[in-house]
């Protein structure tokens, strides 16, 4: 059976493109490797009328109420080609079937590329996290620290205090600028220049970071952003162009989330520099609105 569209990609970019195309009767694939860059965290927040629930379940409801549309499919499995012949999109999945679409929408996210630190990736997710908004309120009132990855690193660490007493690890390589420095200290951030080298605690949870000098610095939280790149390899297979921002490159897209390939749209973290659950929803929606409408010209 061909499509319409085909949304690699089922979490919540890629549901909430496939919902617009199937309410407009069109018909809709999706196909999902049941990968998602939150599966590490327990529970998704800031997100209406959902804070609070395991992003999961989330996607689980979301494929439930997806599925009610019938011109909508799903599809467990992993995508691993793609290629276009003619007008058509051609979906190689790893199982060796092939599925077919007039428009593709690649929702595949971004992989994390965290520091090597001892007892960093025990603890992704739950003690160490990369956003304020998304985690921070779980986080309030604790001894956190920030540390650096970036040149925007000092950027987070200024917005922590709302939070908690705020540490800022600048790595040794992230030295903050006058104008950061002015910031960080009318915040009462402190400002620690001996690397972070391991975590303590029983993980999950974090107790104390070990620095290269020997000390070691009670903390209960650790913010990291780490750098990303896409999950996929096919947006290198069909040309898609990027841009490279503050933690890696990202899909280039119109306003309607079109990537210089016609045809070819792109949704959530991997076609942004800004990372959060509620812009995943809201470029799904635009993504799944801009495919139908191309369908329509």
């Amino acid at each position: 059976m061909s499509y319409d569209a085909i949304v690699i990609g089922g979490s919540f970019a890629g549901q909430a493109a496939a919902i617009q195309l199937a309410r407009a009767r069109r018909r809709v694939l999706v196909i999902d490797a049941a990968k998602p860059r939150n599966r590490f965290a327990k529970a998704a927040h800031g997100i209406v009328g959902h804070d609070g629930k395991p992003p999961r379940a989330i996607v689980q409801e979301a494929t439930r109420q997806l599925l009610t549309y019938p011109t909508a499919g799903f599809v467990d499995g992993e995508a691993v080609s793609a290629r276009r012949i003619g007008d058509i999109f051609e979906i190689a999945l790893a199982d060796g079937t092939c599925e077919t679409a007039k428009r593709l929408i690649l929702a595949t996210g971004v992989i994390d590329e965290l520091p090597p630190l001892r007892g960093l990736w025990e603890r992704w997710g739950s003690t160490v996290i990369h956003c304020p908004y998304c985690h921070g309120y779980e986080v309030s009132d604790r001894l956190l620290g920030s540390l650096a990855t970036s040149p925007l690193s000092a950027h987070q660490a200024a917005m922590l205090p709302d939070w908690g007493p705020t540490t800022y690890f600048t790595q040794g390589e992230f030295e903050p600028d006058e104008d950061q420095l002015t910031r960080l200290q009318a915040r009462g951030v402190t400002i620690e220049r001996s690397p972070v080298v391991a975590l303590h605690g029983d993980a999950p949870g974090l107790t104390a970071v070990d620095l290269a000098d020997g000390r070691r610095l009670p903390i209960g939280a650790l913010f990291v952003a780490p750098r990303v790149r896409p999950s996929s390899p096919m947006f290198e297979q069909l040309g898609c162009a990027t841009e490279e921002g503050p933690l890696g490159p990202y899909v280039r897209v119109d306003e309607w989330k079109q990537t210089s390939v016609p045809g070819v749209y792109s949704a959530g973290d991997v076609s942004t520099a800004m990372h959060n659950a509620s812009f995943a929803v809201a470029s799904g929606v635009t993504a799944g609105v801009g495919a139908h409408q191309s369908l329509m010209a």
